[in-house]
């Protein structure tokens, strides 16, 4: 004869058995929460803070320009061309020395309206302001190429110049190498894009056919790098891929799920915590989650790509100059934090002053949005 439920043989085994389940689901749970600030601080650790740039943008303070409008926020996305680090010698010789291979200034509007993300050109001619050196000595103020200013100064250089160039103020910035950004790519699996012709570049390191493709870290750093053997070979139409691939990249990682699965997360976390060097305002796992739930809530085809206008340098075609007023309105919406319209368009022509023949119409430049990806 067996003991009921409610016999107290029974009562007795019941209790029994739910304090194994009880101890069961406690150790399952202190396990996950012990994986989890595991993980947590290594992401944490991974993260390298750059209090050269904030100590040294401190000095300036009264100089610089006014926060930005309705809790928006500008971050400074800069690709350093060094080629010192694990895996970065194969680019080049090391001379010591590095400029901003691509500066992409990112505007995220208040409450996820939008995110508007402007490369600014490597050759555009700028006034440089006297900076600090690697070494505590001081460059004098200059008028020379904009990717000057890193090398003259790192990322406060960098920084104080478009400051001044644009009268918007960068509350924040990442610095990004070439293994970085080969990690970060193979951490989502690649990024599709489409060719119309096939590329051989050597001094990129790429040959791909034409056609629909998946590339994976050193492809994918050979496509956004190379310049000479495709198109005309100006930084303008390099500049346009760059935006064509972190369009296709944006829309991979948000119709992707990566946001919001753990284990695809993880690995995308962990490949970009390693990469980056930033200020101490992002500089821990809790500001950068935050970062990427803001850009989470934007729309990809609210999430925009353009060059700031320019056109050939008047006195050296090899160099840029800005498009005015399409540049100043560019950069007034931006401090405004106003929507910023872009429409397809041929990327080597300046853009115009509005849209249709009222001069007073909100101004329109070219560009993409990240819903296009880089196969439309």
């Amino acid at each position: 004869m067996t003991d009921s439920a409610d016999s107290p043989a029974g009562a007795k085994r019941k209790r029994h058995w739910l304090r194994w389940v009880a101890l069961a689901a406690a150790v399952v749970v202190l396990a996950a929460a012990g994986v989890g600030w595991w993980a947590y601080r290594k992401l944490n650790g991974n993260i390298t803070t750059d209090t050269t740039a904030d100590a040294e943008l401190r000095k300036y303070e009264k100089e610089r320009p006014s926060p930005a409008v309705n809790a928006a926020r500008n971050i400074l996305l800069i690709g350093s061309d060094s080629r010192t680090g694990a895996g970065n010698d194969a680019y080049g010789r090391n001379s010591g020395t590095q400029r901003s291979d691509t500066t992409i200034l990112l505007h995220i509007s208040a409450h996820g309206a939008g995110a508007t993300a402007v490369s600014i050109p490597r050759d555009l001619m700028v006034r440089i302001p006297s900076c600090t050196k690697p070494d505590k000595g001081m460059t004098r103020e200059q008028f020379a190429q904009f990717n000057w200013a890193f090398e003259f100064g790192g990322t406060a250089c960098t920084i104080r110049t478009l400051e001044k160039l644009t009268g918007i103020r960068i509350d924040h910035h990442m610095v990004v190498d070439f293994r970085g950004f080969k990690e970060m790519v193979d951490a989502v699996d690649g990024v599709e894009i489409c060719l119309k012709e096939p590329i051989d570049d050597k001094d990129a390191h790429l040959k791909l056919p034409a056609g629909r493709q998946t590339l994976h870290g050193e492809q994918a750093l050979g496509f956004v790098r190379a310049r000479k053997s495709l198109g005309n070979g100006s930084d303008t139409e390099r500049m346009d891929r760059q935006q064509q691939f972190l369009g296709a990249l944006v829309n991979k990682v948000q119709s992707d799920g990566v946001l919001l699965n753990p284990t695809k997360l993880y690995p995308v976390l962990d490949a970009a915590t390693k990469s980056i060097t930033t200020d101490p305002g992002l500089a821990s796992l809790r500001d950068l989650y935050d970062l990427a739930r803001s850009m989470r809530a934007v729309p990809t085809d609210k999430v925009q790509f353009l060059t700031v206008p320019r056109r050939p340098y008047t006195y050296n075609a090899n160099r840029d100059e800005l498009v005015q007023p399409a540049a100043d309105q560019l950069f007034a919406r931006l401090r405004a934090d106003l929507p910023v319209t872009v429409h397809a368009g041929d990327r080597g022509e300046p853009d115009g002053t509005g849209d249709g023949p009222d001069a007073s119409a909100t101004p329109s430049f070219t560009g993409r949005n990240a819903a296009e990806g880089s196969c439309h």
